[in-house]
This record gives structure tokens, C-alpha cells and sequence, in this order.
């Protein structure tokens, strides 16, 4: 198991790193790709939710599970043929975003493998993302990450409840 660094941002307000961009940037694709998939079904209603799975399905989204626990929440990300140091992990207050890319590509050789000569070898470009937005606030603080057998583990402790006080007696 490899962990992951986490980049942990404290205030929900700074959406300054590149991947807040990036992930509205898909976000604004997705909208785009989910109203095509319901124009192209000649704007019947109900299928709504199909649409917008539809569009993640095409535009790169992995498959995802999110956990709620009492006092934490736990996300897995399914990765397999990434390597540790192509996933970033990126919490806030209420969202979780895991960015993995690859680069490769086809390419001619006649690279020996045991017996086998390799004629050539075509890959794609890999560039997936997923954001969840919590339900609750999580301590960004204690945010960690572990990758192992294609499978990103992320575990997001709840933040502290602050217990509330009564109604404020005013002052006579």
C-alpha cells in the first residue's frame, strides 16, 4: 500500500489550484454532454439521472464509492494501470477531488519481449477525474490517502460538532 499525498485546503473560499478549475471546466462539459444525451431523446423528461450518469460514464469519471461512518467518511476510487505519482488528492471542508492522468501513446518499435518481437503499441490517454461534495464538513486536517491494487482509498474524518449554546439572554 502507497500513500497519497493529500493537498488539504483549510478555506472553502480558496479555489485557486488548477484542479478547481479543471474539475468545473468538466463539470460545465458534463452539463453540456447530459443535455445532449436528453435533446437527443427529444426532450422527454424522467430520465434525468440516466443522462447525467450517462455523460460522467463517457467523459472519464472512475468508478467511485463513497461511505458514510459515524465519524468519518471513506472513499474508494477504482484506478487500476495508474501509478502513485499520477493521482492527486485534493480535500476541502465538503468536497473530495482525486485527478489521475497518463500520457501515452502508439508507438512503432521492434523491442524484443522474451521470444516476441513488438511490432507496435497503442495506448490512450488517460485523464480522469471525481469530485464528491459531502454532507457534512470533514477536518481537512486529517485527511489521508492509500493506493494499492489499482484501488485509491480516501478516509475524511468528520470535523468536530460544536456544541450549540442555548438562546442568548439579553441583558436587562
Amino acid at each position: 500500500m502507497t500513500d497519497i499525498k493529500v493537498e488539504k485546503i483549510e478555506n472553502p473560499e480558496n479555489r485557486t489550484l488548477p484542479v478547481f478549475q479543471r474539475v468545473d471546466a468538466l463539470f460545465e462539459r458534463l452539463q453540456k454532454r447530459a443535455f445532449e444525451l436528453f435533446a437527443d431523446r427529444g426532450f422527454v423528461d424522467g430520465h434525468d439521472l440516466q443522462d447525467w450518469l450517462a455523460a460522467e460514464h463517457e467523459l472519464c469519471w472512475p468508478a467511485t464509492e463513497l461511505a458514510e461512518h459515524p465519524k468519518k467518511y471513506v472513499m474508494s476510487v477504482a484506478l487500476a494501470g495508474f501509478e502513485p505519482e499520477q493521482i492527486e488528492v485534493t480535500a476541502s471542508p465538503r468536497e473530495l477531488i482525486v485527478h489521475a492522468a497518463m500520457k501515452s501513446g502508439r508507438r512503432e518499435t521492434n523491442e524484443k519481449k522474451g521470444e516476441a518481437v513488438v511490432l507496435w503499441s497503442e495506448f490512450r490517454s488517460n485523464d480522469v477525474f471525481r469530485r464528491v461534495e459531502l454532507a457534512e464538513p470533514i477536518d481537512v486536517s486529517k485527511v489521508s490517502a492509500s493506493f494499492a491494487n489499482g484501488l485509491l482509498t480516501v478516509i475524511a474524518e468528520k470535523a468536530a460538532k460544536v456544541p450549540s449554546r442555548g438562546p442568548v439572554a439579553a441583558a436587562a
